[in-house]
């Protein structure tokens, strides 16, 4: 068999697709459970009080700690994406990460100052390690099927949102109900059983992500015609330059902020070294991208280019939709209306337990399908996945059946209650959690992915710009929504009792522009790029991804100067306008941006 072709993948297709888009859809999904059901936590545990087990730091510190950690989770993609291509291949890679986020996670359950530190670190790197070679794998699975990408990619992403709204339904809610620890530690169990279940699966993928060889390169080498540039040593300088100070940046921003400006890296620059640092490092980078530029042939610049066009829209993409668990979360914390009653209670539970149980029902059906195709020759790995989809049933179940009695829904004795570790309560009522909203942009993503994937496979496919465009439209209306129920919220209030209206209707906007958006971006990267620069600009794009999330921690680090001057619907009403003025601004680019990509649609 010829493993140097994507036939072979699609021998005996799960849903239309190879059965290996299906192991990496569990390790994703496994992986995304654990990312987000900590990343759900993280904001609220650090500003709530520590009567109630957090460290009640203002919303300014917290909000610059999570944009340092995101960005830094997608900036160390650049690292995992080197080391893959050019010394241990993508699986290693991806083990690795694995392993290191297992560890993370475990770390942060211990909740001491230390551990969540060592933790968070942890999880920077193996994050950095397993999302950019994940893609990479997809990648080079389709690379004789482009016309089947953008489905695979928009399907992979409804794994990766499959595992986010476990994830934050789970250990959002045994964080916010039970205890920190709880949520912090099931998140680390389950990174656990999705490396498991790769590493045993892995030789489905036939020869890809295999750790580079002397023959491999040169076969690649051999194949690629593209003209190769190395950096020459004042580029590497250049670079090495750059880093250092975006790396000390982006770890002295939160630092300083933290220690009351005990801990500042760039304080010989004055008072505002910070900005200094980063705007040279800006400058660098922007002047060694336009100089390179130069060094290829002119349709990989075009196609370059193209790619960096798309990265820019990116950054103001993810600095808005990163609100979810920042100023969102607070929102929904602080300002909304969640302790239901009478019907309202009824009519909530009914729902979240129909949320809960079809999506976990379907993806259950799905891993069916994977078993009926694979099981013969990886039966281990199928135990294992079959293993976490059974304690996810049980915490599901246990979960529903707690909210049921709490609110007098559901009759339990002493003995059933000892089991299911109940304690009995006095009144009758439902108290939505903070972080259950944001399970609604993965269940929205569960539900639309498959009518997208559709869409972007007929022939009413738009272009790029335009996806971009509608992407980032639905993005400002759903910040629309929020800014007008927030509307009668005076300046300077810390609580509010708004509508869980305008939440829910601000993440439904948000997944449909997120479908538009960033599954879409990955696809053209893939598609754009050399194939010998292909993990290196997953990382990239990563490090865009990077900024715009250090942008949504400055978005919410000025929110209660914005809400106390101007009140909260100001601060929503700026984001708003922003994600319209860049949809325009896409469309607008339509005919340049399609000239620059050469046919690739």
């Amino acid at each position: 068999m010829n493993q140097n072709t994507t036939d072979q993948f699609f021998k005996n297709p799960v849903l239309g697709h190879p059965a290996g888009l299906f192991v990496l859809f569990f390790t994703e999904m496994w992986e995304r459970f654990s990312f987000y059901g900590m990343r759900s936590l993280l904001i609220l545990f650090l500003t709530t009080a520590t009567i109630n087990g957090g460290w009640e730091w203002s919303r300014e510190n917290a909000s610059a700690l999570f944009g340092s950690y995101v960005g830094l989770v997608y900036l160390s993609t650049m690292l995992g994406g080197y080391f893959a291509d050019k010394i241990i291949g993508f699986r290693w890679a991806v083990v690795l990460g694995a392993s290191l986020m297992t560890l993370g996670h475990a770390s942060m359950a211990l909740e001491s100052e230390f551990s969540i530190y060592l933790g968070l670190v942890l999880l920077v790197f193996g994050n950095g390690f397993f999302k950019p070679n994940m893609t990479s794998i997809i990648s080079e699975m389709y690379k004789d099927r482009p016309e089947k990408k953008d489905g695979a990619y928009t399907l992979f992403y409804m794994g990766v949102n499959a595992g986010a709204f476990f994830g934050i339904l789970l250990c959002g809610y045994l964080g916010e109900k039970v205890g920190w620890s709880y949520g912090f530690g099931l998140a680390g169990i389950f990174m656990f059983f999705g490396m498991l279940q790769f590493w045993l699966s892995q030789n489905i993928f036939g020869d890809i992500g295999l750790k580079p060889n002397k023959e491999s390169v040169a076969k690649a080498q051999a194949m690629d015609t593209d003209k190769r540039n190395p950096f020459t040593p004042i580029q590497l300088v250049v670079i090495a330059v750059t880093s250092v100070l975006g790396l000390l940046w982006i770890l002295n921003d939160p630092a300083s902020k933290i220690s009351g400006g005990k801990i500042n890296v760039f304080g010989f620059l004055g008072e505002n070294g910070n900005t200094i640092a980063i705007v040279t490092a800006l400058l660098l980078f922007l002047i060694l991208l336009a100089y390179r530029f130069t060094q290829y042939s002119q349709i990989t610049k075009e196609k370059l280019m193209a790619v960096t066009f798309f990265a820019f829209l990116t950054i103001f993409f993810w600095a808005i939709f990163e609100q979810s668990p920042n100023s969102l979360t607070i929102f929904a914390s602080d300002y909304t209306n969640r302790v239901l009653e009478g019907n309202w209670s009824v009519t909530f539970l009914i729902i979240n337990s129909l949320i809960t149980i079809l999506p976990l029902a379907i993806i259950t059906w799905v891993l069916s399908l994977l078993f009926k195709q694979t099981f013969k020759d990886y039966a281990v790995a199928n135990l294992i996945l079959s293993t976490s989809f059974v304690i996810i049933w049980i915490i599901a179940l246990w979960m529903l059946a707690k909210d049921y009695y709490t609110a007098g829904f559901l009759s339990l004795s002493d003995e059933t209650l000892s089991i299911l570790k109940i304690e009995k309560v006095t009144e009758s009522l439902t108290e939505v959690p903070a972080t259950w909203f944001s399970t609604l942009n993965s269940l929205f993503i569960i539900t639309l992915a498959p009518l997208f994937s559709k869409w972007w496979e007929s022939k009413y496919n738009p272009s790029a710009n335009l996806k971009y465009g509608i992407g980032m439209t639905l993005l400002g209306i759903g910040m629309a929504f929020v800014a007008f129920g927030a509307n009668g919220i005076e300046p300077g209030a810390k609580t509010a009792s708004v509508s869980m209206i305008w939440l829910i209707l601000v993440y439904l906007f948000y997944t449909m522009a997120e479908l538009c958006i960033s599954p879409v971006g990955l696809s053209y990267v893939s598609k754009l790029v050399p194939a010998r620069m292909i993990a290196f600009m997953f990382g990239v794009w990563y490090l865009a991804v990077a900024i715009g999330m250090k942008g949504a921690g400055m978005f919410g680090e000025n929110i209660d100067k914005i809400a106390n001057e101007h009140g909260l619907s100001y601060f929503f009403w700026i984001l708003t306008i922003i994600s319209i003025v860049m949809a325009v601004f896409s469309i607008i680019m339509s005919p340049i941006i399609k000239k620059l990509m050469h046919g690739v649609r």
